[in-house]
């Protein structure tokens, strides 16, 4: 681990346009039918397009009907406090977490700690050097811990990148003490099957566990040959953090074959991901559930025994989803909200050419009692604005904002910016506010936008891949009241009991 010293916090307001969200008339880029995992270890190269694609975007411009590139533009009830553009880390920004004053933000070369005691100028305490694809972070007490889904030459942060079918490669989840915010310590790794793409926190009182999602992109990674069905399960003793280990892998698509279960994908369902593990996990410790993305399957399972997931129910939808990416409970537990990653989260799919219902949200309500309740579609929610075609547009990672008899979330969309939306009626979801960017180029489909965008305590955050770190703040009747609920800590897919 190198931490980098001397922390260092550069503010820049970036100019706020009032801007109605125009659509555009007809975007013709091509969007692969499969998903493809979230972007790699760096932020893709610029991909060049068409000239032809490359008029339209400036034409889109030049009408107001899309910002233009770097252009802030945001709904009356949304105000941008701040933007900290990156910098000793200059990897992919990646995931957040939060605690107390601070907050943790993720990136591809390790993660960065703010203090956001003052929202409007928060400030830097740590910046720590550890890269490892992709760094999604979680805290709980004074630990935290870091995914890593590349191939490293071993479990240290001066690991380097080498091939997966290397004998020596290394890839799982390592545990840091942040009990002093400005000086981490690295002490404990866990090498898992397939490595860790995300994880997720069980928190009990003498021990944490990881539900950690991970999944096969071939048949050429040694340590993912199919079956990968299941999640690795980490018990890891607060007191003892140092003997953190693998307790149990679970299989959660049991099945038959050389395969296993779950969706089986191309050719059998053209266009969705054949389901070799899970992406994302969402566990309601209240209600003792757990809803989880897996690539080409959504399902339900209770968690009563955390070491034992049991699954209550399955679904699929095998006409508008590509890749189960992530889930969202809302706080009555009678509804979950999934997205769809259509493109890996590096295409340009918020067009007129993919419509509505792809490379969006499907929102499911959860009918029945106990062990037989099942998962029931109602509608798909996708953003209203249509996104240039040189902007990775798609659902991502978003939350809660607690009101109490509302259902309401607040969600990143890469390039598509930040939006916020009420699915109170599951059958009628609708946008109530929005944050966005123009394109990053437009000459050339370019990875960037927010990967989270979470509320927490009053506040709206969101960490941008290319851009760095934002926060907003969201003035709407119907979401004040959010503003009286207060968090000592979150990791959005630990959901909590806002109201006990």
């Amino acid at each position: 681990m190198i931490l980098l010293n001397n922390p260092r916090t550069r503010h820049r307001r970036l100019g706020v346009v009032a801007a109605a969200a125009g659509l555009l008339a007809a975007l013709l880029t091509a969007v692969p039918a499969a998903a493809t995992p979230d972007p790699g270890d760096a932020p893709a190269a610029g991909k060049e397009v068409s000239k032809s694609v490359e008029a339209k975007v400036r034409a889109a411009i030049a009408k107001d009907e899309i910002p233009a590139p770097d252009e802030v533009v945001h709904s009356a009830n949304v105000e941008h406090l701040v933007n900290i553009p990156k910098d000793q880390l200059p990897g992919t920004n990646s995931d957040l977490a939060f605690q107390g004053k601070y907050a943790f933000a993720g990136n591809y070369d390790g993660f960065r700690i703010f203090d956001i005691s003052n929202p409007k100028a928060p400030r830097t305490v740590a910046q720590v050097l550890c890269p490892g694809s992709q760094n999604d972070i979680t805290v709980s007490g004074n630990l935290l811990f870091l995914s890593t889904d590349s191939s490293r030459s071993d479990s240290s942060c001066n690991s380097t990148t080498q091939p997966a079918t290397e004998k020596s490669s290394w890839e799982g989840m390592k545990v840091f003490d942040i009990s002093d915010k400005t000086n981490p310590k690295y002490v404990a790794a866990v090498e898992t099957a397939c490595g860790s793409h995300t994880h997720t926190l069980v928190p009990e009182r003498q021990n944490v566990y990881l539900y950690v999602s991970s999944y096969s992109p071939s048949a050429t990674y040694p340590d993912c040959q199919p079956p990968h069905d299941g999640i690795s399960v980490i018990k890891v003793p607060r007191s003892a953090p140092e003997k953190a280990a693998v307790v149990d892998f679970p299989v959660l698509f049991p099945g038959e074959g050389p395969d296993g279960g779950g969706n089986p994908g191309s050719p059998t369902n053209p266009g969705v991901s054949k389901t070799t593990g899970c992406h994302d996990i969402t566990v309601l410790p209240s209600k003792d559930l757990a809803a989880g993305a897996c690539m080409g399957d959504g399902i339900l399972f209770s968690i009563k025994d955390p070491e034992h997931p049991k699954v209550i129910d399955r679904v699929q939808d095998n006409v508008n989803f590509a890749f189960w990416h992530s889930a969202t409970f809302n706080q009555r537990a009678d509804k979950v909200v999934f997205t769809d990653e259509l493109g890996g989260g590096g295409a340009a799919t918020c067009n007129a050419a993919i419509g509505p219902n792809r490379g969006a949200d499907g929102i499911y309500d959860i009918v029945g009692r106990g062990d037989h309740r099942k998962l029931v579609f109602r509608s798909y929610y996708k953003i209203p604005r249509h996104q240039a075609d040189t902007e990775n547009c798609v659902a991502h990672n978003g939350s809660l904002i607690p009101v109490k008899g509302k259902d309401l979330m607040v969600q990143a969309w890469y390039q598509g910016g930040v939006s916020v939306w009420d699915f109170t009626n599951s059958s009628e979801p609708k946008e109530i506010a929005y944050f966005e960017r123009g394109p990053l180029t437009t000459d050339a489909l370019t990875v960037g936008g927010s990967w989270s965008a979470y509320y927490y305590n009053g506040y709206i955050y969101s960490n941008d891949i290319a851009k760095g770190f934002d926060v907003l703040k969201l003035s709407d009747r119907r979401t004040d009241p959010a503003k009286r609920v207060r968090l000592g800590e979150l990791n959005v897919q630990t959901q909590p009991d806002y109201f006990d």
